[in-house]
Order: structure tokens, then C-alpha cells, then sequence
């Protein structure tokens, strides 16, 4: 039972990780599949070879370039729309806990939907700091971007419950976030 739940929220902490930086999780998963430390199941087990990771290290280079160039992250983060859903579904479904007992397509489509939000939070939060910074303060909103990013995904793996539980607190912060801006709006057009 602890193994099924630790399983899921590895797989919730990789999806959510996703949703801010799709190519972070998925070259740890790959290391860590590289190294044996993580069992993927079929056919997510090809995300640990050595041209999946060298491809992964371009990507994630490239990414987290292009993030920091104000109006090129803003190019970025629309071709990311697709990426990092596509990454969270991958890196849900390629937990070889889950995916034993979890239809794929179930899986797949949680891991979607999960990066899907989070990716949406950020992409809803990131006017409001282009706006109120005149985008200057884009490139250090991506940096924390990038950090919790790898932070949830170490957390992942290494101690999957926190994970989850720091999932759940991020999405609760990214609503909060959303309603707060909604609200400021709001107020403005009263005036």
C-alpha cells in the first residue's frame, strides 16, 4: 500500500514538475534510469538511453536559455503549451508503479492534465510580472521557475510523499494566485 501511494506521488510530483519546466524531470528521470536507480516500465525504459539524454541536455539548455530572453519566453512558453503536458504525461505514465496498476491511458491523461494546470498557472501568473516589471523580472521569475522544477523533481524522487503533498500546495498556490489577479482585475475595471 505505502509502495502504490509513494508510486502515485512520484508520478504526481514528475507531472507537476513538468508543468513548469518540461525538460528537468524528464533528463532526471532518464539519469536516474541510466543509472538503474529507477525501473521504468516498457516503452518509457528508452528515455535512459544515451542519445534520449544527450537530447534531453539540448533541450533543457535550449529551454532554459530561451526563458530568460524577454519576448523570445514569451515564444517559448507557447510552443511549451504542447511540451510540457506531452512531458508530464510521459514522465506519469513511465512510473513502472503506476502504470502496473493504472490503465495507461488513464495515466497518461492524469499526467496531462496535471502539467497541463500548472503549465496554465504559470502561463496565467507570467503577464502580470512581464506587466508590473516591464519584463525585466521575467528572466528571475524563470530562474525560480527552474529551481522548483528541479526541486520538486529531486523531491519525486527521492521522497515521493513530500512530493505529492508539494504538488497539492502548488496548485493550491497557482488558484490562489489566479483569483488574486482576477480580483485585482476586477477592481480595475470599476474604476
Amino acid at each position: 500500500m505505502i509502495e502504490a501511494i509513494a508510486g502515485i506521488s512520484t508520478a504526481f510530483g514528475l507531472a507537476g514538475s513538468a508543468g513548469l519546466n518540461a525538460y528537468i524531470p524528464l533528463l532526471l528521470v532518464a539519469v536516474a534510469a541510466r543509472l538503474k536507480w529507477l525501473d521504468l516500465a516498457e516503452p518509457y525504459n528508452m528515455i535512459g538511453s544515451g542519445w534520449a539524454i544527450a537530447i534531453l541536455v539540448v533541450l533543457l539548455i535550449i529551454e532554459v536559455t530561451v526563458d530568460k530572453i524577454p519576448a523570445a519566453d514569451t515564444v517559448n512558453d507557447l510552443i511549451q503549451t504542447f511540451v510540457r503536458p506531452a512531458a508530464g504525461a510521459v514522465l506519469f505514465a513511465a512510473n513502472a508503479n503506476v502504470i502496473t496498476d493504472l490503465n495507461p491511458a488513464i495515466a497518461l491523461l492524469a499526467g496531462l492534465l496535471l502539467a497541463g494546470t500548472v503549465h496554465a498557472g504559470k502561463t496565467a501568473v507570467r503577464p502580470a510580472v512581464t506587466a508590473t516589471t516591464a519584463g525585466t523580472g521575467n528572466w528571475a521569475v524563470s530562474i525560480l521557475e527552474d529551481i522548483i522544477a528541479l526541486f520538486m523533481s529531486v523531491l519525486a524522487l527521492l521522497l515521493p510523499l513530500l512530493a505529492g503533498l508539494a504538488v497539492v500546495l502548488l496548485a493550491l498556490f497557482m488558484i490562489w494566485l489566479y483569483q488574486r489577479r482576477q480580483q485585482r482585475k476586477r477592481l480595475l475595471f470599476k474604476r
